[in-house]
């Protein structure tokens, strides 16, 4: 209930300020088709702008498009654009061709494109122009520390279920996985993880049918990474005493089954990125890539609930990946994990049905 009433609240102020910007106008948010209450991706943006706009009093709204086609993203930015939008941010990779576009058509509107880098149709073009600033995360490192705390915190039967098989998503399954192998090499166990893509970002009554499917077979934690989607892994986890990990922002709030999640600094990332834009430093034209040595992902450690994985053990692990002693494999070729070097740690790929 407090996030739809923040979310009602900001949309209300957005209205009764949409007269009063100054010559930057306002910001939006287009959303990745999901909304600003999935727990996850859209709402860990939505919040950093909440959070910067309400203090700089800018007004700001989201749009989000009917569909996950570049046509529906074109329409919602020329929407925001023709209400006084100035800065749009949009998560996720689903609008990287739609900002190529925009960024030539709508030249004086700036963009930040959240976890993805521009290009056109048949990837024969990337430019990326001075008003598109583009900001991408180390996933790889995120689902590591997923799965390193998994197992050192005594699991050793693991499920991963990611969304559609996409890079980010990819990279989170290929880090929870050698991060799982990493621990049970130090612990000297075994370790099987179930691995499988949903195909949606959506809640869906067969994604909780093959979780529970696991839970019951003896998974005991699940990484759950795909925006809402995840609230089906978590239903099932209620349903079958089970663990869940969750992923992008903290979601202990989301169920009592949820142990950590894997995090990218989201809100943070773009309350920075629009100060830089509304303080003349926005850093359009490049890529700023967020990953452990810029504090641009992490776990949660202040609400988790985990068993035997401490704060030291944290700090020990997260300082490997800072001075980069310790990289785990971050291409995502096929999402199969099948050129991954797994020592202890055992995947058994699984079709969702």
């Amino acid at each position: 209930m407090k996030r739809k009433i923040m979310i009602a609240a900001c949309l209300v102020f957005a209205m009764l300020s949409a007269g009063c910007s100054d010559k930057k106008g306002s910001v939006a948010l287009i959303t990745d088709v999901g909304t600003v209450e999935d727990g996850s991706y859209n709402q860990g943006a939505w919040e950093g702008i909440v959070e910067y706009c309400e203090e700089a009093e800018i007004p700001h709204t989201f749009y989000q498009p009917k569909e996950a086609l570049k046509e529906s993203y074109l329409d919602s930015i020329d929407e925001a654009v023709k209400a006084g939008a100035k800065l749009i941010v949009c998560p996720g990779y689903l609008p990287e061709e739609a900002v190529f576009t925009a960024q030539k058509e709508y030249s004086k509107v700036n963009f930040i494109l959240l976890d993805g880098e521009v290009h056109n149709a048949d990837y024969t073009d990337m430019t990326v122009k001075k008003n598109v600033m583009q900001i991408v995360f180390a996933e790889e490192q995120a689902g590591f520390l997923a799965g390193y705390a998994a197992v050192r915190d005594g699991y050793t039967r693991l499920g991963f279920i990611g969304g559609e098989p996409e890079d980010a998503v990819i990279r989170f399954g290929y880090g929870y996985v050698q991060g799982a192998d990493y621990a049970a090499i130090e612990m000297g166990r075994q370790v099987e993880i179930k691995y499988t893509y949903a195909g949606t970002y959506f809640e869906d009554a067969h994604v909780v049918e093959m979780s529970s499917e696991w839970y019951t077979m003896g998974t005991e934690v699940i990484f759950a990474c795909g925006g809402a989607m995840g609230r089906s892994v978590m239903m099932a986890a209620e349903q079958n005493g089970g663990k869940v990990i969750g992923v992008d922002v903290d979601q202990s709030e989301e169920s009592d089954t949820v142990i950590t999640s894997a995090l990218k600094n989201l809100s943070h990332s773009v309350y920075n990125g629009v100060s830089d834009y509304y303080n003349d430093r926005f850093k359009g034209g490049i890529t700023t890539k967020m990953n452990a040595s810029n504090n641009g992902i992490g776990l949660e450690m202040e609400n988790s609930d985990f068993r035997n994985f401490t704060k030291e053990d944290y700090d020990a692990i997260y300082t490997k990946l800072m001075n980069a002693s310790v990289e785990p494999y971050a291409a995502t070729n096929d999402g199969t994990t099948a050129d991954l070097m797994l020592v202890n740690t055992t995947v058994l790929y699984e079709a969702l049905e």
